[in-house]
């Protein structure tokens, strides 16, 4: 995308930060009894940020507002939502934070937020409190008690464009963010969620965990394994070699990879991160495989003559050749060992586009 516009993509904010700057927009309106257009915080990075309130209302005891999240060029499926503070004068002194419509609550544990609390993680939770402290302190209100509320209308919906059900996030989005911002496609983010999927499975007494490239492979996967709760299947997109040292980092017993020929196919030669970018698919290596498995010298050079990893296999199933899946799954595993040092057992499951099975080898390191 960068290269086709020749455009830097735009940064977007969490809504962990849009969240704040409406819990502060709220709080001033309820202290000043004035309506705000406007609330500027300091973002985790230390930046300064103004954020436009789209609705402000306020009374006696209560005030509300929002600001729609901006997630930039990202493909947030928070995008657009309007994220409403409530803050409200409460009798006692001190600050309650809570969820409101559309915020999920936490059902289950392993995550960093504790079951039967709103999903609001630790870094948005820390800067509405503070903020809300400096303004009551600004004002002269820090002998004050306040309830904030964060609500998302839209949130139950968008949520059903996540994973949050499969995690025990239930009713709605989580309020996130550890810098302030959103970096569009940003592969922290996404191992980020690998990493929090696992913390989840493992927690819930998940020790085989499944690992897809994607959405058809997961799906052909929970069919291969129906007996398996849905929190043990993850998708870690091109991050195999990450994925597979933080399932041994939390002691999984086993760990079943399942995938398609393009992906695999790197993977086999020890290529852990297999985004299209990150290294060619070596016909070479594939033509070796090949001749291991028993394939006729003929058919070897048409594998050298290949323009795809999927023509490859497209051939040898043609051709009858399970054998050569059978070889390819077998050096997937061989090479998931070596990355994680041993002490876990790796299943291969080799698939095609429409959820035919390829190939399938265990090897217990």
């Amino acid at each position: 995308m960068e290269e086709k516009d020749s455009k830097p993509l735009r940064h977007g904010y969490t809504t962990g930060a849009c969240a704040t700057a409406a819990a502060k927009a709220a709080l001033t309106a309820l202290i000043k009894q004035e309506t705000q257009s406007q609330a500027s915080i300091l973002l985790p990075i230390g930046k300064e940020v103004t954020f436009t309130m789209e609705m402000s209302e306020y009374g006696e005891d209560a005030a509300v507002a929002g600001t729609v999240k901006d997630g930039g060029d990202d493909p947030d499926a928070t995008h657009g939502a309007l994220i409403l503070a409530e803050v409200r004068w409460k009798d006692e002194p001190g600050i309650e934070l809570d969820g409101g419509i559309g915020v999920g609550r936490v059902t289950k544990p392993g995550l960093p937020v504790p079951v039967g609390e709103a999903a609001i993680n630790p870094v948005p939770r820390q800067m509405i409190m503070e903020t809300i402290r400096e303004v009551l302190e600004q004002y002269g209100y820090a002998h004050r008690g306040v309830k904030v509320v964060i609500s998302v209308p839209q949130g139950e919906e968008m949520a059903k464009k996540t994973l949050n059900a499969r995690l025990g996030i239930l009713g709605g989005i989580s309020i996130l963010g550890t810098r302030g911002i959103v970096v569009p496609f940003s592969t922290s983010a996404y191992k980020a969620s690998i990493v929090q999927a696992i913390n989840v499975a493992m927690t819930n007494g998940c020790d085989h965990l499944v690992l897809s490239t994607g959405g058809r492979s997961e799906k052909y996967a929970m069919e291969l394994y129906p007996e398996l709760p849905e929190e043990a299947f993850i998708e870690m997109g091109d991050f195999v070699g990450f994925s597979l040292l933080q399932c041994k980092r939390k002691n999984a017993r086993k760990i079943t990879l399942v995938g398609m020929m393009g992906k695999f196919s790197k993977v086999a030669q020890g290529v852990m991160m297999v985004h299209s970018k990150s290294a060619p698919v070596d016909f070479g290596f594939l033509a070796q495989v090949a001749r291991e498995s028993g394939v006729p010298e003929d058919l070897v050079d048409d594998i050298l003559g290949a323009n795809t990893a999927s023509q490859v296999g497209d051939l040898m199933k043609e051709k009858g050749y399970n054998s050569f899946f059978q070889k390819l799954s077998e050096y997937c595993c061989r090479k998931g060992l070596q990355e994680v040092k041993g002490g876990v057992e790796i299943e291969t499951i080799l698939t095609t586009l429409k959820g035919e099975l390829l190939g399938r080898m265990t090897i217990d390191g």
